[in-house]
C-alpha cells in the first residue's frame, strides 16, 4: 500500500466522545442518525487489520517497530524512496483487546520492517484470521527485500507460548507467479499483503503492490483468483470483503491521491470481476453489518498524501447509496464489524506516531445495527 508517504504532524481528532446505550432491532430503526466514535484501546504499534475470534475478544495485527537489519547486496531492495528496507525477525506483533479495551499481548515474535532506508512506513503484521478457532496471521513484513532473509512473506499459524509456524509461503508464490503487468518504479520483489478473511475454512488475501486476490488452504497451497493488474493495471488494491457467495474487494490507488479515484469490484468465486461502487478515495477496510451494509474505510479524503485527521467512514446501503458516518480519523487502516453491533477501527495506523500510538476506535452506530446475526458473516466459519 505504501507509496511517497508524506507524514504531516498535527492533533488527532475524533468524534464526540460520548458513548451510546445499544438497542433493539424492534426499536425505530433511523439509519441516517450518526455514528459515535470513541478510543476503544491505545498503546498499539502500527494497528492494522483487526478481527473478533470465536471468543468474542478482538484481535489486532501490529506491523510493529520495524528493525535494523539491512540485506542491500544480498538481495533485489525495494527501490528508495519506499524502500530500502531494515527489518527484524521480531517487532510484529498480535494483540488481544478484552472487552474493557485492555490490551494483551498474543506473539510479539513476528517479523517487522522499516522502509526509507529505516526512516519511512512500518510494515509487519498485516491481518489476522481465525479458522475452527485456530488464529492465522498475514505477515508483510519479512522476506530479503526487508531485511528479513530468514523468513519470508507468510501466512503463519499462531500456537501457544509465542511460538508460530508458517502455512503458505507468499514470497515464493509471488516470485514464481508473476502478474501480467508488474509495477514500475516501486515493485516490492516479496509483495506487499495487506488483507486476509477466512471464507469456508480457506483463505482469501489480497496483495497490493503487483495487485492480485489469491486463496490459500492451511495446507499451504495458493492460487490467484484475480490479476487485477492484467485488468485494471496498477490499482492497488487493498482489502477484501464477503457477502453471500461474493467477494468484494477496494482499492487504495497510487498517489498523489485523486479523490473519489478509488473503487469496489464484486468478484464471483470463479474470478468474473464487475465494478460495483466508484467515487471512493484511499480505501484501506471494508466490512458488512448483519443487515447488509457495506462500511467502507476511507485513510485520507481532502489531501494528496496521507494525512491525520482526513480519514472517514461510509456505509454502503443494499441499494448503493452511501452515507458518510464518521469523519475526523487519523489514518485508520483497517475496520471490522463486532458480535455487539458496532464497529471497530485502527486508528493511527502508521505514521510517525505508530509505535506505542495506534489505536483501536469503537464507532457505536445509530440502533439499526445492535445484535449479532449468524445469518451473515464476513469471516464464514470465522
Amino acid at each position: 500500500m505504501h507509496k511517497h508517504y508524506l507524514w504531516r504532524l498535527g492533533a488527532i481528532t475524533l468524534l464526540g466522545l460520548s458513548l451510546t446505550t445499544c438497542k433493539k432491532h424492534d426499536d425505530v430503526c433511523d439509519e441516517n442518525a450518526p455514528a459515535t466514535v470513541t478510543v476503544f484501546a491505545t498503546g498499539l504499534n502500527n494497528p492494522r487489520g483487526l478481527k473478533f475470534g470465536p471468543d468474542r475478544q478482538l484481535y489486532v495485527a501490529e506491523a510493529g517497530t520495524g528493525g535494523t537489519n539491512s540485506t542491500e547486496g544480498q538481495c533485489l531492495q525495494v527501490p528508495a524512496p519506499v524502500g530500502p528496507f531494515l527489518g527484524s525477525t521480531t517487532g510484529g506483533r498480535i494483540s488481544l483487546i478484552n472487552a474493557a479495551g485492555v490490551r494483551f499481548t498474543v506473539n510479539d515474535q513476528l517479523p517487522s520492517a522499516r522502509g526509507g532506508g529505516g526512516n519511512g512506513d512500518i510494515v509487519g503484521v498485516a491481518d489476522v484470521a481465525f479458522i475452527d478457532h485456530k488464529l492465522y496471521a498475514l505477515i508483510s513484513g519479512a522476506g530479503c527485500s526487508h531485511g528479513v532473509p530468514s523468513i519470508p512473506n507468510s501466512i503463519v499459524r499462531i500456537n501457544t507460548n509465542n511460538q508460530w509456524e508458517q502455512v503458505a509461503n507468499l514470497s515464493r508464490f509471488i516470485t514464481n507467479n508473476p502478474v501480467e503487468n508488474p509495477p514500475e518504479g516501486d515493485f516490492e520483489p516479496d509483495g506487499d499483503w495487506y488483507s486476509m478473511i477466512n471464507v469456508n475454512s480457506q483463505l482469501y488475501t489480497v496483495e497490493a503492490n503487483s495487485g492480485q486476490l489469491n486463496k490459500v488452504s492451511t495446507d499451504g497451497d495458493i492460487r490467484r483468483i484475480v490479476d487485477f493488474s492484467a485488468l485494471e493495471g496498477h490499482v492497488v488494491p487493498t482489502v477484501v470483503a464477503y457477502r453471500d457467495g461474493y467477494f468484494y474487494v477496494g482499492n487504495l490507488n497510487t498517489f498523489p491521491i485523486v479523490e473519489g479515484s478509488s473503487k469496489i469490484w464484486r468478484i464471483s468465486p470463479g474470478g468474473e470481476v464487475q465494478e460495483w461502487a466508484t467515487g471512493f478515495t484511499t480505501i484501506l477496510g471494508l466490512t458488512f453489518d448483519n443487515r447488509g451494509n457495506l462500511y467502507v474505510l476511507e485513510n485520507t479524503v481532502g489531501a494528496q498524501f496521507p494525512t491525520p485527521g482526513l480519514g472517514r467512514i461510509v456505509r454502503v446501503n443494499q441499494s448503493r447509496n452511501k452515507q458518510v458516518i464518521a469523519t475526523g480519523l487519523s489514518l485508520p487502516t483497517g475496520i471490522t464489524y463486532g458480535p455487539d453491533g458496532h464497529l471497530y477501527v485502527s486508528n493511527v495506523g502508521f505514521g510517525p506516531t505508530g509505535i506505542g500510538g495506534g489505536q483501536v476506535l469503537k464507532v457505536t452506530l445509530n440502533n439499526c445495527d445492535c445484535e449479532d446475526d449468524d445469518t451473515h458473516k464476513v469471516d464464514a466459519k470465522g
